[in-house]
Parts: C-alpha cells; structure tokens; sequence
C-alpha cells in the first residue's frame, strides 16, 4: 500500500533472490517511485542484501539490469580466483565486518553500527556485492576469498547492509536497535 509507506516514519527494503526479477517485481507492483520519494524526502530508509543492491544503477547479475540508481554503482559477482579456480558461491555463513581504513572513526561510532566491534562476524548469504561509486557512504567492509566488498552503506537517511542483521544473533538485534534509536532522534540530527 503506497499510502502506508508514505505515512511511515521509516521502511526497510529487505531481499532475497534474482536482482532483475526484484526490479521487475517492484515496477509491476508500482512501488519504485514511492521508495525514490520517499528516500528523497529524507526519511529513514534501510536495504537489506538485495534491497541494498537494488539500490545501485545496475547489475550483472543473470544479465544486465537496471536498478533503482539511488546510489551510483553496480553489482558484480565474485571473481573467478587468480588460479582460474571457481570462487565458491554463494558465500553462505559468518564472516567479518570491518571499518574501512579511510573512513573516520565516528563515521562508525554515529551509525547503526555503533555497538559492533569492528571485526564482528555477521550471516551473509549472497553471490553478488555492491560497489558504490562513491566510497565516503561505505560503512564496513568484508573478505570474501580475497575480494574487499562493501558489506554495508551509511549515507544521509539511507543505511543498508549486505547482511542479514536478522540472521546475526544478538549483533544483528543491536543493529536493529541503533538503526531505531537513530529513527526515534531523527529530527535531532
């Protein structure tokens, strides 16, 4: 129900499954505008694995698609090894998120993430990640088989994680609640 996202105080975009079926799913259902002016309007928005790539200008994923360009970026698959040998995908279980070496310490400290140690193990469950043009939104990073990704986005209203904070134990819920206590003082900041 459009109305209902615009009334909210926030949304969340989660995502499991194909990049281009999501985008089409969400045109059919006339949901891209609404998630655009609501971003727009500055309100709290949070993506979760697809629905924070859904968020990037295109993917490679099955083809090329579109995305909803929110963020500048694309969406690759992991690489093949430098051994020419297949990287293991999807990368399914725990592994570590970390501050980004150039970002500044209270980026972190101000965000959602603020009560994750950094090298905290968060539940991913993905093939493809998120490469923002712009590097200042990168929030933390992960190593997947040699490959630096960004595994979560903190710009302006939007905070988005390729993790699944559901799926991440007591972390994943700290997540949760910071992202809400930001919700509750939004209009403090």
């Amino acid at each position: 129900d459009i109305s209902v996202i615009m009334d909210s105080d926030a949304i969340i975009l989660p995502g499991v499954g194909a990049f281009g079926d999501a985008v089409n799913s969400l045109k059919r259902l006339g949901l891209v505008t609404p998630i655009k002016e609501f971003i727009g309007n500055g309100k709290p928005f949070m993506g979760i694995c697809l629905g924070m790539q859904l968020l990037m200008t295109e993917s490679e994923e099955f083809g090329n698609h579109k995305g909803l360009n929110i963020i500048e970026g694309s969406v690759k698959r992991f690489p093949v090894k430098d051994s020419g040998e297949t990287v293991k995908v999807p990368q399914i279980g725990w592994n570590q998120i970390s501050r980004p070496y150039f970002a500044e310490d209270n980026y972190w400290d101000n965000s959602p993430l603020k009560d994750i140690q950094n090298g905290e193990f968060m539940y991913f469950v993905h093939s493809y990640y998120p490469i923002p043009v712009n590097t200042e939104m990168v929030l933390s990073t992960t190593d997947y088989e040699n490959t630096e990704y960004c595994s979560s986005i903190f710009w302006k209203n939007i905070f988005a994680t390729q993790f699944h904070p559901e799926k991440s134990a007591s972390e994943g819920i700290k997540v949760y609640k910071d992202w809400t206590s930001i919700i509750k003082n939004w209009g403090d900041i």
